[in-house]
């Protein structure tokens, strides 16, 4: 049974910086996509960030593009958020999803969850 776990959320302000860890468990994911989303209160859940593990290649959102990174550690199975300059509009539960095969952008197509780690951003 595939699991994901986050963590690394936490209260920081305009500015600051986090990094999110999400630990995945279960199976192997040599040829799969991991993606980061986030919902905000009364928001429909966002593609933020997405990598291709085998080539390691990366997607973002416009919104994100050049302030957050992300990344993954094939020895221990596990993909990183790296947030910088953070704004109050990144505020958001932040959920690590992962899929077989091709990268795509909508939470639809995403079949392994976590549960979610919240970040709040105080301006």
């Amino acid at each position: 049974q595939v699991q994901l776990v986050e963590s690394g959320g936490g209260l920081v302000q305009t500015g600051g910086s986090l990094r999110l860890s999400c630990a995945a468990s279960g199976r192997t994911f040599s040829n799969d996509a991991g993606a980061w989303f986030r919902q905000a209160p009364g928001k429909e859940r966002e593609f933020v960030a997405a990598i291709k593990w085998s080539t390691g290649s990366t997607y973002y959102t416009d919104s994100v593009r050049g302030r957050f990174t992300i990344s993954r550690d094939n020895a221990k199975s596990t993909v990183y958020l790296q947030m910088n300059n953070l704004k109050p509009e990144d505020a958001a539960v932040y959920y690590c999803a992962g899929r077989d095969g091709v990268v795509l952008f909508t939470a639809q197509s995403y079949y392994y969850w976590g549960q979610g780690t919240q970040v709040t951003v105080s301006s």
